[in-house]
């Protein structure tokens, strides 16, 4: 099985640093050449890598990086114990928060963007969790 990590392109990269060590919790650990920061503190590294606006996200790819809020269907969802406040923490830090907190069966979510344009979500799971709604694996596909 591979491993996962996890890239999240800034045009800043000492202030996505600070952003993510006051929202979240995160910590530098090392910072690799002069566009890239590595993060721990969740179940895998995640790196911060300093990307112009502008400039193309691929030498195949026609778009350019923007930072202004953007639709990805890959984003961060961030588990937390309590989502008040992590909630108050990270719209501290500078993001945005994008709607109520919604409450489900398995949880609470707060939907959220950070100040370079990510989605970023805050998940408060029930005791149950995601077992809560889950299906046997046969039914996975």
């Amino acid at each position: 099985m591979p491993r996962i990590l996890v890239n999240i392109d800034v045009p800043d990269l000492a202030a996505a640093a600070h952003f993510y060590r006051e929202a979240f919790g995160f910590r530098a650990t090392r910072r690799l050449g002069d566009d890239i920061v590595e993060l721990a503190g969740a179940a895998v590294p995640v790196f911060l890598l300093a990307k112009a606006p502008g400039s193309p996200p691929s030498a195949a790819s026609g778009a350019e990086r923007t930072y202004t809020r953007h639709w990805t269907p890959v984003h961060l969802d961030l588990v937390v114990e309590h989502l008040e406040p992590a909630l108050t923490a990270a719209e501290a830090a500078g993001a945005t928060r994008e709607g109520p907190v919604t409450e489900h069966v398995w949880g609470r979510l707060a939907l959220l963007a950070d100040p370079f344009g990510n989605g970023v979500c805050l998940v408060e799971f029930t005791e149950a969790g995601y077992d809560a709604i889950a299906a046997p694996p046969e039914s996975a596909g």
